[in-house]
């Protein structure tokens, strides 16, 4: 069985366990698979995130061990094609929203998320994909043309008969509204003020992810002005002049990966890498805004297969989401943004914050509490929540709409019902698309709310 992605992380993994239960077929992804024990732990309520489909199912093949089950079935069968194909797997495995709470919940750390990707490069490799998967796929390459970005998607979200033929035709549902392009998409300034050099504080590299960049590019300007603020000097990351499309803009390879075209997301996040490698050479942090892409580079890139070695490590110690490098910074008593206090207009917390799956899976959130602690008159709590249910794009696709919203509905939304009057806040693109659509609040990034506690933007205007 030839594999698409990089598994030898896992080629010990078993080893001298007469019991590890080794599928037959696979190889190191086998061993990845066979990391699921079977204790069915994944089967209590009492879990934060995994397993969102489980969670508001009850049935048992929707939760890791579930998975993991079925799987191992299939590795172990003579025609292991055809036991790939099978529907009861094909369902299971479509229901994972690879939210990588299994990567931290579950006793044995099993990546279903990973294992996911795996799994659908061998489906795409036998049944090709479907028009909107590659569409979803390759947001990355078309989203910069204004009038995909956003003139098709607000015309198609104000037009009832153009989303009902466009769920007909495509298979995004017609009663979740699109996210729509920004008039004006993030561009890196040619030139800026920089803070003076400090030898005590790390240089920054920010990566714009591409939701940032095309869809809500205040978060990004709201991240740079936060970090210029703390005295960091920020780079950002260009193409090589060698790259085949130098002014398209870097990616990660997330979309791709999330659809199983794991050679497409191998080629973006090469060039993205090879973007990066003089900046890893200065010493300087890699900074991200979007959890799932940030994160994907810490977790993923390895299995991507590209040869990086120590640097794939590196890349992974230095690559951190805004609030993890500021809460690091805030211990290493390098931050003190100067920060006013923010009036308190009522009895309910001032913020309301909901964790994307990946920052609770990373252990993110905690860095979120500690910066938060920092907003001078500024209350705040933690929605008790899985997954919004948006999950990329599951939300969008017509087949998954009702499952979404019944994720939201287990937790998130009654506990946004429950506090009207606070202001709310998410890092993640697709948890703030799902609030917008199913609750109809606003809903920031943490970077704009720091951004305008800034006494120095409050002095300028």
């Amino acid at each position: 069985m030839k594999t698409f992605l990089d598994w030898s992380a896992y080629k010990d993994a078993g080893l001298g366990d007469a019991y590890a239960d080794v599928p037959r077929h696979g190889g190191d992804f086998a061993k990845a698979v066979a990391v699921c024990i079977g204790s069915r732990q994944c089967e209590t309520r009492g879990k934060a995130v995994m397993c969102p489909s489980y969670r508001v199912s009850g049935n048992p093949n929707l939760s890791t061990g579930g998975r993991g089950r079925l799987l191992k079935a299939a590795l172990n069968a003579e025609l292991v094609d055809e036991a790939l194909a099978d529907p009861g797997l094909a369902a299971a495995m479509d229901l994972c929203v690879a939210c990588k709470g299994c990567k931290r919940e579950c006793e044995s750390n099993v990546d279903m998320a990973l294992i996911k990707a795996e799994y659908l490069a061998q489906r795409r490799a036998h049944l090709g994909l479907k028009l909107r998967d590659r569409l979803f796929a390759h947001l990355p390459r078309w989203q910069h043309h204004r009038w995909l970005a956003r003139l098709l998607p607000r015309w198609r979200n104000r037009q009832p008969w153009v989303a009902r033929f466009t769920e007909r035709w495509l298979g995004i549902s017609a009663r979740v509204p699109l996210p729509e392009g920004a008039t004006s998409p993030w561009q890196e300034p040619d030139a800026m003020p920089q803070p003076a050099s400090d030898p005590d504080r790390p240089e920054v590299v920010l990566l714009v992810d591409c939701f940032a960049r095309s869809y809500e590019p205040d978060i990004a300007e709201a991240a740079l002005e936060v970090l210029h603020a703390g005295g960091y000097r920020v780079h950002f990351l260009v193409a090589d002049p060698d790259d085949p499309d130098p002014r398209r803009p870097l990616c990660c390879g997330r979309t791709y990966l999330a659809q199983g075209m794991v050679d497409e997301a191998r080629a973006e996040a090469t060039r993205l890498v090879t973007a990066l490698s003089p900046h890893l050479a200065a010493g300087r942090v890699l900074v991200g805004l979007e959890p799932a892409c940030l994160l994907g580079l810490r977790d993923d890139l390895q299995a991507l297969g590209l040869g990086l070695g120590a640097e794939g490590r590196e890349i992974a110690r230095r690559a951190l989401l805004l609030e993890e490098f500021l809460a690091r910074e805030l211990t290493a008593t390098r931050l003190d943004l100067p920060l006013e206090p923010t009036p308190r207009t009522s009895a309910a917390p001032d913020l309301l914050v909901h964790g994307h799956c990946h920052q609770k899976a990373a252990g993110a959130m905690k860095s979120m509490r500690k910066l938060l602690k920092i907003l001078p008159g500024r209350g705040f709590s933690f929605v008790e929540a899985g997954c919004c249910g948006m999950a990329g794009t599951f939300g969008l696709e017509a087949e998954h709409a009702d499952l979404s919203l019944a994720m939201a509905e287990d937790a998130l939304l009654p506990n946004l019902r429950a506090a009207p009057d606070a202001e709310l806040v998410a890092n993640g693109f697709s948890c703030r698309h799902q609030i917008r659509s199913r609750a109809g609040r606003p809903v920031r990034h943490l970077a704009s709310v720091l951004r305008d506690a800034l006494a120095t933007r409050k002095t300028e205007a």
